[in-house]
């Protein structure tokens, strides 16, 4: 079993030594032990993406994954992008909880009014990104919680930053969305035709 100290390690470090162990090494069996739940989360998704099964554990302060038989396949998300590679690919990113600077009050509503219009943006609208102080706007007292949920359902990709949720201890509030790290987010902006900054 191959296995990976990944603690102390800032994301996206920990899937990126669990990648390099899976895809160069070509290891089958795999132990990855970091410090914090986003850490374990996105080390348990790619490794399930790469066919593995996966079990957690707690081991003390620090959070275990261990990964068993995997084979070669495609990312968990890469059949839908092959899928919809005609249509064009919008990823908004919003990196805070309020639109502009000036008043904070003012930019609280407006990026409520902006999350609120999103769907006019029709099936261009491929992913939605929240990282810094925008992952407030994933948690279970948001005023676009319900709005965000329901674009879930409606098959839209929402990705929320875990290391933004660890940092403003929001990581058990989070209600709508996948945890995911850096490699998930800049693989999507490369994937992606246009990329809106917020």
């Amino acid at each position: 079993m191959k296995e990976i100290d990944a603690r102390g390690l800032a994301c996206p470090a920990p899937v990126l030594q669990t990648k390099a162990a899976v895809e160069q090494e070509g290891a089958a069996q795999v132990k990855v032990v970091v410090d914090n739940e986003a850490s374990q989360q996105n080390v348990k998704r790619f490794l399930e993406s790469k066919g593995f099964d996966v079990s957690l554990a707690r081991e003390g302060d620090d959070f275990s994954v261990v990964g068993t038989g995997g084979q070669e396949s495609l990312p968990a998300q890469a059949p839908a992008a092959e899928s919809d590679a005609a249509a064009k690919k919008i990823l908004v990113m919003c990196s805070a909880d309020r639109m502009g600077t000036g008043d904070d009050d003012l930019g609280r509503a407006l990026m409520i009014n902006f999350i609120k219009t999103l769907e006019e943006m029709g099936p261009e609208l491929w992913r939605l990104v929240f990282v810094n102080s925008g992952v407030k706007l994933t948690i279970d007292d948001s005023a676009v919680l319900d709005v965000l949920q329901r674009y879930e359902k409606q098959g839209l990709s929402i990705l929320v930053c875990g290391t933004c949720l660890t940092h403003f201890d929001l990581l058990s509030k989070k209600q709508v969305g996948q945890t995911t790290n850096m490699l998930d987010i800049v693989t999507a902006m490369q994937l992606a035709d246009k990329v809106v900054n917020l």
